[in-house]
């Protein structure tokens, strides 16, 4: 018996087409995936089949419930974790989980049986408002938020993108618990969470190219998801021995007694590509908002492209780059005027910035797209833009915070190239990633478990030293020693 038939449903939003004719059914009791490049309409099919959205044309069912003509039975037997998490960020974990249950007619009392192993893990911190847990405690209450009306089908719309591979690791293991006892339906960017599927969809432009095995899709497909790794090229700060841009001294960071940085030392090379590795809560987002005088240290000392992080924090600010997941553009801005806005707070002069950005554009090959918006581009070329405005004013360390969560392994790639074409041009390169294929392109690596650095060394160091296969296994044997809640 299917749990979910989908028959030629399309899409539209003006001039795209989201979804092409898609049809797919999946069984009850089934762990399905859904997979493709940003943009592929995953999340589109998601909304249809949990009725938010209309089809413009076809048909699909949940359940054996029409999802257009009988929206309310529907909603009823779904549980639905959008990427973003669905939570209200003022509100308790308690409030949050009351709330989602009374939406649905129903008591958390009534649900418990239905998420008792997923919210004893967290319900010692039933109080605290969801905005000040850490990714992996939003990832488990947003789980309990969709399971505690007891929903025959669950749909999983990238939950775990932003989350470390250990926390990713234990909620695919909660889901393991839940698995022929419910319907469940989840997309995902990580290859490790494809194969935890009985059976994916590749989606691409709107159009399924392939249903299978998870072995067989990605096997077909493997340009898209697995394309050839990256050379390793030889950097600046390895083909000569270069001067330190980032010092860092004992350098601590408290909230009251709770230490989030505790104790650290490193030094970072001109031209190196630093990998700054831990789960969430380790404490590396307070560190890199010291470095980029974002935040005071409460003791220590520290130095980024020769300026104290204590006390001159607005030279720093003018001598560093910064990206981010969110890929720190204005969408509605074209790609001219983003290139103008972030030159001119950099403080470049006008002239520059006109000789630059034509250089640039020709460059990236974007010329004819200058005038564009960009939020119409790909996601690879809105990636390509960000990278290259945040080193735009030739910074001498740019800060890349996870900048390529939720992508796709060949737009990653292709990013890669990026960050190693600015190495090689003396741009130090200071990278979080939860992707540990990406850790193993970094020249040097740091790991930070409790506040603390545990490990620090090339890729190659660190797997001989623990022992370990790869840097996926180095990161959760060291993330896995952590003592203190990272909530």
């Amino acid at each position: 018996m299917n749990a979910i038939e989908v028959n030629h449903v399309s899409k539209r939003y003006g001039a795209l087409q989201a979804l092409s004719d898609v049809s797919l059914a999946v069984g009850a009791g089934e762990v399905f995936g859904l997979i493709g490049p940003d943009g592929a309409g995953k999340t589109t099919l998601f909304r249809i089949l949990c009725s938010l959205l209309l089809p413009d044309e076809g048909s699909a069912s949940v359940d054996g419930f029409d999802v257009v003509k009988q929206m309310r039975s529907v909603r009823c037997r779904v549980g639905y974790m959008p990427g973003k998490f669905s939570l209200y960020q003022d509100l308790t974990i308690e409030e949050n989980l009351k709330f989602f249950a009374t939406l649905f007619g129903t008591t958390v009392e009534e649900g418990y049986d239905n998420i008792r192993a997923i919210y004893s893990q967290i319900e010692r911190f039933k109080n605290r408002k969801a905005g000040a847990l850490s990714g992996g405690m939003k990832q488990k209450l947003a789980l309990c938020c969709a399971l505690v009306h007891s929903p025959s089908v669950l749909f999983l719309d990238e939950p775990t993108t932003g989350v470390d591979p250990v926390s990713r690791k234990e909620f695919w293991e909660m889901l393991g618990t839940l698995q022929g006892r419910i319907t469940i339906v989840a997309s995902t960017p990580y290859l490790d969470e494809v194969r935890c599927c009985q059976r994916v969809a590749f989606l691409d432009h709107g159009v399924v190219k392939g249903i299978g095995t998870p072995d067989a899709i990605l096997d077909e497909f493997r340009d898209i998801f697995n394309p050839p790794g990256i050379e390793k090229a030889a950097t600046m700060s390895q083909q000569t021995e270069q001067e330190n841009v980032i010092e860092v001294e004992h350098l601590v960071k408290a909230f009251g007694t709770f230490h989030a940085v505790d104790d650290i030392s490193f030094s970072v090379r001109r031209g190196e590509i630093f990998g700054f590795l831990g789960a969430n809560g380790a404490g590396k987002t307070t560190a890199m908002h010291m470095l980029t005088g974002l935040n005071q240290p409460t003791s220590g000392t520290g130095s980024v492209c020769g300026f104290d992080i204590r006390t001159e924090h607005e030279q720093i600010k003018r001598h560093i780059g910064y990206m981010s997941q969110k890929f720190s553009l204005y969408e509605n801005l074209t790609v001219s005027e983003n290139i103008r806005l972030f030159a001119g707070i950099y403080g470049m002069r006008d002239e520059e910035i006109s000789l630059k950005t034509d250089e640039l554009l020709r460059r990236l090959k974007f010329t004819e797209h200058k005038d564009t918006l960009v939020k119409s581009l790909p996601l690879g070329w809105k990636q390509k833009l960000a990278f290259s405005v945040s080193i735009f004013h030739e910074p001498g360390v740019v800060f890349l915070d996870e900048p390529t969560g939720g992508v796709d392994p060949a737009t990653r790639r292709q990013f890669w190239e990026l960050i190693y074409d600015a190495a090689r041009r003396g741009i130090t390169v200071f990278v979080t990633t939860h992707y540990m294929d990406e850790a193993e392109y970094c020249d040097r690596i740091s790991i930070m478990v409790d506040g603390k650095i545990s490990a620090l060394g090339t890729p190659a160091e660190l797997k001989a030293r623990f022992n370990q296969p790869d840097m996926d296994h180095v990161f959760t044997y060291l993330a896995r020693q952590a003592t203190r809640s990272a909530d």
